[in-house]
Order: C-alpha cells, then sequence, then structure tokens
C-alpha cells in the first residue's frame, strides 16, 4: 500500500494533474531543443557546404570532414525540406567516393558503415516519391549503384571478405528499409507501359533498373549465408511480384527474368519462396490473392531454368506447384473443361470462351489464373514432371506430390483427364499407375492399440481417420481412379485380359497396368473402399468438434466453432468426391468375377419413393439409396429388379390410381398401319402423358372390328407389334451391326426429313411404356447405343467401335500401331458417307480435307473418327430417343443397370423356360385342376416342345416369348388353364389380357399336339376362334 493511497482524492488528482504536465513540458521542451539543435547542425551543414562551393577553407575532399557533413545530416534530415542538400551530398560522396569509403578502414569504421547504410536507406525513401515530377532520381539510383558494387570497396580496403560482409550488411539494411518496394514503384512510373523486353537496348533506364533488380539476389546467392538470403528473395517476392502486374513487370520485368542471359537464381528462389509460405500457411486462407501471380512468375521463369534443376530441386518444385495451385481461384474457364452432361455439336464454342487480356492495363485475376494453367499444361511443363514420376526409383513424396496437384486440377479446378496434358500422359503409363497403386496399399496408419494398419482397410471399415491419415491417401486414391478409368477406354479386350495385340502383322506392348489376378483383387478392394467411403460421407452421428480436431483446425489457421464446422462438412464433401470417381468403368464385357451379395447391405428396405412432404431419409436409407445409385453393381440384379418395379409401382399408383376403367387413353388402330396410326395419334401433342392406361381398339384388313374387349391383352399385343414395326430396319429409323443388334440409322434424316428427331422421341416413348408396363418386347439393341441411353452424356467411347463397325475399328488399331510413315497412307481428317448409295465427305475438324494424317496427329485422328461414327453422326437420333424414354421413365431409374442388364430388362433373359416354375405358378378354373387327366396329357405335351415351341406357347398365351426377370411368380396375371368345352373341333383359345389358355378337353395326346402347335403356329390374335 502506498502513502498516495492515504491522501484524499483531490489531493491525489492534483499530483497526477502535476505529473502529467511534468511529462508535457519534458515532451515540449526536448521538441524545441531538438528544433533548435536540428536549426543549428542545419546553418551549420550549409556553412561548410557553402564554403566548400565557393573555395573557402573547408574541403569536400576529405574523408573526416564528408564524414561531419553527412552525421551532419542525418541528425537533422526532413524530407520535405532536405531533399536537396540530400542530394547535394550524394553528388560529393560519389565524386569522393574512395575517401569516403577509407573511413571503414580506421577507428570510424562502425560509424562511416551507419552512415553508408542510412544513406541508402534514405534512397529508396527518396525513390518512393519518384512520382514528383521535380525530383531528379539519376543521383538516388547513381548512389544506389555505388555503395552496393563491390568494385567501389575492393580497391581501398584490400579484404575482400570484409567487403562481403559490409556489402551484405548495407543489402540487409536496404532490403529492412523497402528497396524492392521502392524500384517496384520506380519501375511502374518511370518506364511506359507499351515496353517490352526487347526494347532493353533502346531504354538506358530500364537496363539500370533491371541490374537493381537482380543485384541482391545475385550476391546473396553467391556471397551470403542462408539466413541473408532467404531475407531477401522474400523481400524481392512480398514487395515485387505478390501484388497484380503492371505493364511493366509482365511485359518487361519477367520476361527478362526469364531470359537465360539474365541468370536468375531460379532454384534457391524456389526454395525462399516455399519457405516463406510455409510460415504463412497458419494464418492464410485456403485461396491467396497473391497465388495467381506468384504461381505465373513461378511457371514462366521456370520454363527457361527446368532443365536445370537437380533432383532436390525438382522436388521443391513440385512443393511449389502443389502450395500454389491449391491457393489458385477457380478460373471461369475451367467450368467449360468438365466431363458435363451437354449433348451440344457446338462444344468447341465454350471451350474458345477464354478470359482474355484485359485492354486498360490492368492485369485480371481470371486471366492470370488462366494462364498460369495453359503455361502448366505446357509440353515442357509435362515432360519435366513425367520424367520425375515415371521412373522406378520414383520417391514416395514425388507421386505423393503429383497426386495432389492432380487432385487439385480435377477438384478445385474442375479440369478433366482428356483435356490435361499431364493427366492424360499419366493415365496411359502403367508405370505410373502401378507405382501409384503399389503406393496406396502401402499407406499405413498407427490405431490407438498401437497396431499398423494399412489406410485402404481403415477405409474399407467406414472408420473416421486423422486429417492427416486423410489428407495423405485421399489425392492418391482419387488420381489413381480418375487415370485408370480413363485408361480402360482405350485398352483393347485382349490387352485387358493380359494377351499380347497383333494387328496385321504388328505386335504392341501392353498398356494394361495390371494382371488379370492384380485386377480381380485391386478391384475388390476398389469395391470395399466405396462402401467404406459410403460410411464416412453420410455418418451415423453428427460429427462434433472435439479437442483434437480443434488443435488440428488451429494449426491450419480456422479458429472459430463455425469455420470448424465448415470444414468437417467439406471433409465429408472430399469422401463423397472420391466416392464418385472411384466407381471405376469397366465394359460389361470384361466382367470376369462376379461380386457375392455382401452382408453388410443386406434386403434395400427403403421404398425410396420419397415426396416432398415425406420425412427426411435416415442415414441407413441415405447409404442404401447412394449404393443403389452410385455402385448398383454390388446389389445383386434381382433386388434392384424388384426395386425398379416397385419404383414403377409407386409412380403407376400416382398417375393411374385406383380411378374408373374407362379412364385413360382411347385410340383405334388399324392392324395394317399400326406404326403410321400410333405415330398419329400418340404423338406428345395429343398425348402428352403416356404413363396412363392406354385401351386400343383394332380394326382389320378389311376395316372391321377384331374381336374382344381390351383389359391390357389387346394393348399389350399392340406395343409389342408396334414396337416391331417401328424398330424394323425396313422402316428406316434403325440398321443392324454385324451381329443383328439395333442402332439409329443416320440415314433417317434422307428418309422423312426434318421430322427424323420426332419418330425417335416417340418410339423412345414407346419404349418407355413396354417398360413401364412391365412388359418384354424382343428387342435386340447395340451395347453402345444402351450406354449412350443410360450415361449422362449422350457419348461414348472409342472401344464401342468395335460393336459398331469392326473393319473400322480394326483400321484404326492398325494405324495407332503403324511403325511406318503414316503420311504415306493418303489419309486425311474427314470420312466418307455412303447412306442410302451416295457418297458424302465429311470435314472431322475445320479445314479437315487439307490435314494430312501424320505420326504426330493420328491419335487425334483416330478419336475423331471414333467420335464421329458413335456420337456425331446420330448424336441428334439418341438426344430425342433418351428424351422420350425419359418422358415415360426416369433415367435415373435405369441407371441402377448396366447396358448388359438394361437389355435384359427390356428383352428377359435368354434363357430356357422352366416348366417346373410355370407348372408351380399355374392356375386352372372351369373345373381344371392339376390333377385333371387334360391337364396331365397337356404338360406330358409341352414337355416334349422344343425350346423355341414353348416360347411360342408363352408368347400365344402372355404375347411374350420369354418367361419373367424374376420368374412365374411375378406374372400377374397368373398363367392360367380354363376349360374350353367338349368340342374337339374347335381350337386352343388365348386371352392375353388375362394370360388365360382356353382349352378344349383333348384326351388323346397326340390330337392336343396338333391342335396346339397349329393354333400357336398360326399366331391369329383375337379374331382366331
Amino acid at each position: 500500500m502506498t502513502n498516495c493511497s492515504f491522501l484524499p482524492p483531490i489531493m491525489q488528482e492534483e499530483r497526477r494533474r502535476l505529473k502529467n504536465a511534468i511529462i508535457i513540458q519534458s515532451f515540449i521542451r526536448g521538441y524545441r531543443d531538438r528544433k533548435q539543435q536540428h536549426a543549428i547542425q542545419r546553418s551549420a551543414f550549409d556553412r561548410c557546404a557553402s564554403a566548400s562551393q565557393s573555395g573557402g577553407t573547408f574541403s569536400i575532399a576529405s574523408g573526416p570532414n564528408l564524414t561531419l557533413l553527412v552525421r551532419q545530416l542525418l541528425f537533422f534530415y526532413k524530407q520535405n525540406e532536405d531533399s536537396k542538400r540530400l542530394i547535394w551530398m550524394y553528388q560529393n560522396l560519389i565524386k569522393h567516393s574512395s575517401l569516403f569509403v577509407q573511413q571503414l578502414d580506421g577507428s570510424e569504421r562502425l560509424t562511416c558503415l551507419f552512415q553508408i547504410k542510412r544513406l541508402m536507406s534514405l534512397c529508396c525513401r527518396l525513390l518512393q516519391n519518384c512520382n514528383d515530377d521535380s525530383l531528379n532520381v539519376a543521383l538516388p539510383m547513381r548512389m544506389l549503384e555505388v555503395f552496393s558494387s563491390e568494385n567501389t570497396y575492393l580497391p581501398v580496403l584490400q579484404d575482400a571478405s570484409y567487403v562481403v560482409s559490409i556489402i551484405e550488411q548495407i543489402l540487409h539494411y536496404m532490403i529492412q528499409n523497402g528497396y524492392y518496394r521502392s524500384l517496384y514503384l520506380l519501375i511502374n512510373s518511370k518506364l511506359p507501359s507499351s515496353i517490352e523486353y526487347s526494347d532493353l537496348s533502346r531504354v538506358p533506364i530500364a537496363n539500370i533498373l533491371l541490374e537493381n533488380v537482380l543485384k541482391p539476389l545475385h550476391f546473396t546467392y553467391n556471397s551470403c549465408p542462408e539466413g541473408a538470403r532467404q531475407q531477401v528473395f522474400s523481400a524481392f517476392t512480398e514487395e515485387f511480384l505478390a501484388a497484380p502486374f503492371t505493364d511493366q513487370i509482365f511485359h518487361f520485368i519477367i520476361p527478362a527474368l526469364a531470359d537465360a542471359h539474365t541468370v536468375f537464381p531460379y532454384e534457391p528462389f524456389l526454395s525462399a519462396l516455399l519457405l516463406l509460405e510455409s510460415r504463412r500457411s497458419g494464418t492464410s486462407s485456403r485461396t491467396s490473392s497473391r497465388a495467381p501471380w506468384l504461381f505465373f512468375f513461378v511457371l514462366t521463369v521456370g520454363e527457361q531454368y527446368l532443365g536445370t534443376l537437380s533432383e532436390e530441386g525438382l522436388l521443391v518444385y513440385l512443393r511449389v506447384l502443389q502450395t500454389f495451385l491449391s491457393q489458385l481461384p477457380v478460373s471461369p474457364a475451367s467450368t467449360s473443361c468438365q466431363d458435363s452432361a451437354s449433348d451440344s455439336e457446338d462444344e468447341g464454342e465454350e471451350a474458345d470462351k477464354q478470359p482474355s487480356a484485359p485492354e486498360d492495363g490492368r492485369l485480371s485475376v481470371p486471366y492470370i489464373t488462366e494462364e498460369c494453367l495453359k503455361k502448366l499444361d505446357t509440353k515442357q511443363q509435362t515432360n519435366t514432371l513425367l520424367n520425375l514420376v515415371w521412373r522406378d526409383s520414383a520417391s514416395e513424396e514425388a507421386l505423393t506430390l503429383m497426386a495432389s496437384i492432380g487432385h487439385t486440377l480435377m477438384v478445385q479446378h474442375r479440369m478433366v483427364v482428356p483435356k490435361v496434358r499431364l493427366l492424360y500422359s499419366l493415365a496411359f503409363n502403367a508405370r505410373f499407375l502401378r507405382h501409384l497403386w503399389f503406393l496406396i496399399s502401402s499407406m499405413t496408419t498407427r490405431m490407438i492399440t498401437g497396431s499398423v494398419v494399412p489406410l485402404l482397410q481403415v477405409i474399407s471399415r467406414g472408420s473416421p481417420m486423422s486429417l492427416e491419415d486423410s489428407s495423405r491417401i485421399i489425392p492418391l486414391f482419387y488420381l489413381f481412379s480418375s487415370l485408370f478409368s480413363h485408361s480402360l477406354i482405350s485398352i483393347h479386350d485382349n490387352e485387358f485380359f493380359g494377351d499380347p495385340i497383333e494387328v496385321v502383322g504388328q505386335r504392341q506392348s501392353s498398356m494394361m497396368p495390371f494382371t488379370l489376378e492384380e485386377l480381380i483383387m485391386l478391384s475388390r478392394c476398389l469395391r470395399d473402399a466405396c462402401l467404406g467411403i459410403i460410411k464416412l460421407a453420410y455418418p451415423e452421428t453428427k460429427p462434433e468438434v472435439r479437442e483434437e480436431y480443434i488443435t488440428a483446425f488451429q494449426s491450419i489457421g480456422v479458429t472459430t466453432n463455425s469455420e470448424m464446422q465448415q470444414c468437417i462438412q467439406m471433409e465429408q464433401k472430399r469422401w463423397i468426391q472420391l466416392f464418385k470417381v472411384t466407381q471405376l468403368y469397366v465394359p460389361a464385357s470384361r466382367h470376369v468375377w462376379r461380386f457375392r451379395r455382401m452382408g453388410r447391405i443386406g434386403p434395400l428396405q427403403s421404398s425410396l419413393d420419397v415426396g416432398l412432404e415425406s420425412p427426411p431419409l435416415s442415414v441407413s436409407e441415405e447409404r442404401q439409396l447412394a449404393i443403389l445409385t452410385e455402385l448398383p453393381f454390388v446389389v445383386p440384379f434381382e433386388e434392384r429388379v424388384k426395386i425398379f418395379q416397385r419404383l414403377i409401382y409407386a409412380d403407376k399408383q400416382e398417375v393411374q390410381g385406383d380411378g374408373p376403367f374407362l379412364d385413360g387413353i382411347n385410340v383405334t388402330i388399324r392392324r395394317n398401319y399400326i406404326y403410321e396410326d400410333a405415330y398419329d395419334k400418340l404423338s406428345p401433342e395429343n398425348e402428352p402423358d403416356l404413363k396412363k392406361r392406354i385401351r386400343v381398339h383394332l380394326l382389320n384388313a378389311h376395316g372391321l372390328d377384331e374381336a374382344g374387349i381390351d383389359g391390357g391383352g389387346i394393348f399389350r399385343e399392340f406395343l409389342n407389334e408396334l414396337l416391331k414395326s417401328g424398330f424394323n430396319p425396313n422402316q428406316g429409323f434403325f440398321k443392324t451391326t454385324n451381329e443383328g443388334l439395333l442402332y439409329p440409322s443416320p440415314a433417317a434424316q434422307m428418309l422423312v426429313g426434318d421430322s427424323f428427331a420426332r419418330h425417335y422421341y416417340f418410339l423412345g416413348r414407346m419404349l418407355g411404356k413396354a417398360l413401364y408396363e412391365n412388359m418384354l418386347v424382343e428387342l435386340p439393341f447395340a451395347g453402345f447405343f444402351l450406354s449412350k441411353l443410360l450415361g449422362t452424356s449422350a457419348d461414348v467411347d472409342i472401344h464401342h467401335l468395335a460393336s459398331l463397325d469392326p473393319e473400322v475399328y480394326k483400321n484404326l488399331l492398325f494405324l495407332k500401331s503403324y511403325e511406318g510413315d503414316v503420311e504415306e497412307l493418303g489419309l486425311n481428317f474427314t470420312v466418307v458417307n455412303n447412306d442410302l448409295g451416295e457418297a458424302q465427305v465429311v470435314e472431322l475438324k475445320f479445314g479437315g480435307k487439307d490435314i494430312p494424317v501424320t505420326s504426330a496427329n493420328r491419335i487425334a485422328y483416330i478419336h475423331l473418327v471414333a467420335d464421329y461414327r458413335l456420337n456425331r453422326q446420330i448424336r441428334q437420333h439418341c438426344l430425342a430417343f433418351r428424351q422420350g424414354l425419359a418422358n415415360v421413365v426416369n433415367l435415373e431409374w435405369l441407371r441402377m443397370f448396366d447396358q448388359q442388364e438394361i437389355q435384359v430388362l427390356i428383352s428377359g433373359a435368354q434363357v430356357p423356360i422352366s416348366l417346373e416354375d410355370l407348372k408351380s405358378f399355374t392356375n386352372y378354373s372351369g373345373g381344371y385342376s392339376a390333377d385333371h387327366p387334360v391337364i396331365k396329357v397337356f404338360w406330358r405335351v409341352v414337355e416334349g416342345f422344343t425350346d423355341e415351341e414353348k416360347r411360342k406357347l408363352l408368347k400365344f398365351v402372355t404375347s411374350c416369348s420369354r418367361p419373367p426377370l424374376l420368374g412365374f411368380k411375378e406374372l400377374y396375371p397368373a398363367f392360367c388353364i380354363h376349360n374350353g368345352g367338349s368340342d374337339l373341333e374347335r381350337l386352343p383359345t388365348a386371352s392375353t389380357c388375362m394370360n388365360l389358355l382356353k382349352l378344349p378337353e383333348f384326351y388323346d395326346e397326340t390330337l392336343l399336339r396338333s391342335k396346339l402347335l397349329y393354333a400357336i403356329e398360326c399366331a391369329a390374335g383375337f379374331e382366331l376362334s
């Protein structure tokens, strides 16, 4: 307790006032005295300067006198009053530099060194006002040049190491006091905005400024320790490169530093830059405003020095790329690189919509960002990076960094493999893919129990992992899945199965990274990983911000709880993105393994008919839905058929409901003109909703009504005949491959004109109606056509060409592996169509007839030919057909199936009819039973039928020759045999609407066989009695 505490408040307040008054008076006296001393020293300086100029007693040509004047000047200097005095002093110091430098070798060495450093810092401050037209910048620039040069000190001091120490200290002080900031302002002020590097010899000041930029970099690189070097490079980066580029920086300084004659210390710069960014990482955001400018500089200057980097330098370069690429903002142009579902033929137009260079002298972030991505995609950059990771001795760090770069390009910048040279090259390098997969497989983590577990196993379990572990494996896993799935597009079936490929006597090396046994194991790993990722993407409990997460987040600059929640959500999003890409595309013909029904999934319980007013899905239902939509092949085909039928049933109940029987669509169709009448009466204009019930009234060839009331059977017969007619190649809308499989005819437009798309839309609706009504139709479609219907994009890849035109596919394989002079083949970028006997030459690209196919562009030619045959030529046909199909059946439901499964869904399975199954689910009426003698004779006769005759019987009764997908238990109404009376002259008849066979009482097996065969062979429809 102080004595003041016992004083009354009034006295305490008085003491405080007195104390404050003393402080104020002291400050004012000090200020007044300093101002007085400044004036005295300024007058003394002026007298000495005048005396030296007038030839008086004071001589400026003296080391001690120079030191005295500098001491006086530094004491009173104020820039707004003493700039001219400083310029005069610079004049004399430059003139008598050796006299002044001599003071560094005497008792005043420390004072002289301090004075030089202060004078150089004043130079920097003076140059920062370079916009002042009255300022002569020549002397300050000359001062910087003279007193930062070894040539000024060595003749006087003789000791080289001492000179290096002096210059290091001077540069250090200059850098600390805004040296590079001064040069930045000076360049932008004194150089014209139109200057380019080629103007260097014509603009003297440009050369001087460039030398001043490089001098500290060269000196510290050659003569200074790591710490001093780091400081210079950091200042150069922060004050010169981190700000938006001006025209002078972009068109002059950067090209100058990228010139080999400049000898820019690129490798140490990269190391310093990486260290600088690592120090900033704790406070910087995910994207940095400085990243585009620094990244552009690294890439541009690197074009000259990449070939000179050491092994360690290349790794540092990879680290720098990975650092800045992740901080680079998303370029607007990169969104056009997405693998979108666009089916437009004008794909090239979007690609041309690049950010243009600004015209107002200011460089925009989108422009620089796009330039960075272009430079990263050059051949030189690609080759440098590939050489680092392709070799057998490629380090784990190099592979990890490369994976991170690829992951960032695809996820953050939305680039796709075919449009990025680096990714495309990696995708077709088997050695790299093997290295990458084995690295992924070898990555481990230590569990709480102390055991070491592979990260793939942790993912497969769906167990949460640390941020560090997920950051290690996700980029690698993502890149491998993307590249390997893309590489499968161009791998021939023989390569896939490990067989050598021979094309016209030539033997190709395999591009397949794995043997068949390895591929089976790899696919199982990917399958299990996908199921585990679903658990991670859809966690059972809401994530909590635990203590270890808080520590981890704070280490990367995340401090608030909302930011932490956003990071956790971002982590879940990363798992979802990884899940999307790990589903490898494998052509159906290559399914050499079969996936067992997995116990962890179980039967899918959810009906999946979630409406807008329904409660939200549970976590279990979300996972099941994710599996069903994204990973359907792990769910048995029969289960997916049941789900599909359940979805159709729910939709049908909503549309058709329990309304009156006569509600719906009623049409009258002439049997001889089924397609024409249906195309007219069931057009979108007349009947916009084909999900409704359709009742058909048929007229025979004579225009008379056919017998029967449509309870569903007549419609099924009508739809079956309509689809047969519409897809008949003689109709002109579809053609067949060599294997008899259907696909759209490119010549359809020549037959019906511009309305051809309406016909495909109509046929798509009709096929959709057949699927909607669970009706099987025997239409064998080409696999590539079904793939076009199922994909998010209507385009398919080159390997489908083998099913469309084996001859063209074989020729393209020959061209791909041809070792001779490709130009001698006389090919150009055109194809010839011979539709309806009329030859037409089509250019594959603009000016294609004048572009010869060479060894350099043959891969592009091969892909363009395949793309034309598979996609461009029938793009409008397929798009219209798909739109018509989607008008009736949700395409997302169909995407639960692959192309072969869709064919089964449309036409049924090519399996023998099981009579035991049919018997088990057959009903009897009209006095018949399973033990009735006629029924026993009937089954004995049918057992003696050939498989073809059994199919005809089934079609006679049900209008379809193939059994239901899930067996006859799914046939509704059930197969039924009704007593057709005792008249033995009658033939068996059928009511297909009821799946009913009316069988007279034929007790004689021979008679029953002949009558039944006659009836099913005639197939006379409802007019048969």
